[in-house]
């Protein structure tokens, strides 16, 4: 779990803290703020998940390939230098 996780969670809590708040008074205006507030806060944490979510899936890859360098140091150089070339092949549309 990260920051923006968190922070999301934290301001999404607050936004219904406001909305009912809002509501209990009877503030239209502190209702929509914190209305607006649960959306950050939902979006903000949307983003921390889907980040984390990206870690937890490429961190084994880049783990293997630092292992695998380590192991095979002349390997792993012409490995990346066929992607290489490949990759320019690639932009210059051959």
């Amino acid at each position: 779990m990260n920051t923006d996780t968190l922070n999301g969670t934290a301001t999404n809590v607050g936004g219904k803290l406001k909305e009912t708040l809002g509501g209990a008074i009877g503030d239209t205006s502190l209702q929509s703020e914190g209305a607006a507030d649960q959306l950050g806060g939902t979006i903000q944490k949307s983003v921390g998940q889907a980040r984390d979510a990206v870690e937890d899936s490429i961190r084994p890859v880049l783990d293997y390939v630092r292992q695998f360098s380590k192991e095979r140091p002349f390997t792993a150089a012409a490995v990346a230098g066929v992607l290489g070339i490949a990759v320019i092949n690639t932009l210059r549309g051959k």
